[in-house]
């Protein structure tokens, strides 16, 4: 019974391997071709565009998607094109939540030079309500270079700096991924962040290590999976446009 066994799943092996096996000596290029899953096709948008799967969160025309920090319609303004900080309003956010996240933002501080440091065009973007990419007019601008335009706040210092002259608009292109937490509530994945700021990559797929704070270490706290993105009022007229995002 046991040498019957033996021959025979040996001939389901012989069989099994055979064709394989002369396939692969014709053509040992094939053993390394992976043909699943098949990726979706996204149409990439043309003259900066966005791309056919993205979610457009401001396109010039009204703050539909947007809400205030407390919740209510975002008391910002949308005129000619773009999303105009009313200084004193507060911070506005996304009314939709999410996670990892690839997201274009485009922006602007004004032409006439006021202040200087962290008084000159300042706002920020935080990625899930929390982790801040700072925005700031950081063109012959000093201040503290873990505050600069394109930081991760207090956190990370930009490669470099790729800012434009104020009054010329800039774009950032942020690849997000958020942080995962146990049963308990503890982190342990840490958010991942890379910035091209003007196209130019500052930020090279770094550690967050956690939520930002203007003041003390930052820290990690247990949020759900999806969380808003939020623009900051932090009273300077600053204008954005051509917002979109795409799930990871």
């Amino acid at each position: 019974m046991k040498r019957h066994s033996y021959y025979f799943f040996a001939l389901i092996f012989t069989i099994i391997l055979l064709p394989f096996g002369s396939y692969t000596q014709d053509r040992p290029d094939t053993v390394t071709e992976v043909w699943e899953p098949v990726p979706p096709v996204v149409s990439p948008g043309e003259a900066g565009a966005p791309p056919s799967d993205a979610i457009i969160l401001f396109d010039g025309s009204d703050l539909f998607g947007w809400e205030g920090r407390d919740g209510g319609d975002a008391p910002w303004e949308a005129v000619d094109g773009e999303m105009r900080v009313v200084p004193g309003t507060g911070d506005i956010r996304t009314r939709e939540g999410f996670g990892d996240v690839q997201l274009h933002i485009e922006w602007k501080t004004p032409s006439e030079i006021r202040g200087s440091g962290q008084g000159r065009g300042n706002s920020g973007v935080f990625l899930m309500d929390r982790y801040e990419i700072q925005v700031l007019d950081s063109w012959e601008n000093e201040t503290y270079p873990n505050g600069q335009a394109a930081s991760v706040y207090k956190q990370h210092i930009p490669l470099v700096n790729a800012s434009r002259r104020p009054g010329e608009w800039q774009s950032y292109d942020i690849i997000f991924m958020a942080p995962r937490f146990n049963d308990n509530g503890r982190v342990i994945k840490p958010a991942r962040v890379t910035v091209f700021h003007n196209g130019v990559l500052v930020q090279n797929n770094v550690e967050i290590w956690g939520n930002t704070e203007f003041i003390g270490l930052p820290s990690y706290r247990e949020h759900s999976m999806e969380e808003p993105v939020r623009l900051q009022d932090h009273g300077d007229l600053i204008r954005f446009r051509n917002i979109w995002i795409r799930r990871l």
